[in-house]
């Protein structure tokens, strides 16, 4: 994708209007509970993910998954969103992980709801540590226009189980509100812990600290989201091109 085609979706996404489209209107609870994935896709996806850390999002990465799960090389080319099929399977699993592995530490005071979900966040966050030397590579991707509106949809899934997950049982009209916001700190730590070489990962850890104090209003909310589709849709891009990374 060319550098003005990468400014031009910067500037088209409508950041809040997608992210506020693809919320649902009700609790995770609620959601379906098919399957995302057939046995076949989940075998060779899974596979595949091990591949990350040497071969990043790539094709090498699902054909040598498709091998090590038992099929043959072409059955790689099932997945037709190619790559992109291997950031989804990550996104997809470790959002349903959550809710299988909720931390011992959570509270069902409502006054605790902000600390659930910064656990929560943490949690999700120190997921992708095996392969967050590979997720600039995966936000790329998420950035090109075909990959948007999915990508949008499960940063937007992804804040609604944490809301449900930690407690917060509002039925008012923050209930859109807060998860936008907490997608916007999501996706901007998200973005800062692929920089970060501080031990553990403390700094992000610090960074989301400060991103949830300080996540008051609805300026905020707009203001976090641009950023990261700009951010997504120019820089990361630009940066990896210049590393010889073909997008």
């Amino acid at each position: 994708m060319s550098g003005h085609r990468a400014c031009a979706l910067a500037r088209r996404v409508g950041p809040f209007r997608q992210i506020s489209r693809h919320i649902r209107s009700y609790y995770s609870y609620e959601r379906d509970s098919t399957p995302p994935y057939t046995p076949a896709e989940d075998a060779i996806l899974s596979a595949a993910l091990d591949h990350v850390p040497e071969h990043g999002f790539t094709t090498i990465a699902l054909t040598n998954g498709a091998r090590d799960a038992g099929y043959l090389d072409v059955s790689a080319n099932l997945f037709l969103a190619g790559p992109f099929s291997l950031v989804k399977y990550h996104l997809v699993t470790q959002r349903l992980a959550l809710g299988q592995n909720v931390p011992t530490a959570l509270t069902a005071e409502p006054a605790n709801v902000l600390e659930n979900i910064r656990s929560l966040t943490l949690q999700r966050l120190r997921a992708s540590q095996p392969i967050i030397h590979r997720w600039q590579e995966a936000l790329a991707l998420q950035a090109m226009p075909k990959h948007v509106p999915d990508s949008l949809r499960e940063l937007a899934l992804l804040s609604d189980e944490i809301h449900f997950l930690a407690g917060d049982k509002s039925v008012d009209t923050s209930w859109y509100t807060k998860r936008a916001v907490l997608s916007a700190i999501y996706a901007t730590t998200e973005l800062f812990m692929t920089q970060d070489k501080s031990s553990n990962f403390k700094e992000t850890e610090e960074f989301l600290d400060r991103r949830l104090e300080g996540a008051q209003g609805l300026r905020l909310m707009v203001a976090e989201v641009g950023r990261w589709a700009g951010v997504q849709g120019m820089g990361i891009i630009n940066g990896l091109r210049s590393k010889g990374v073909r997008i």
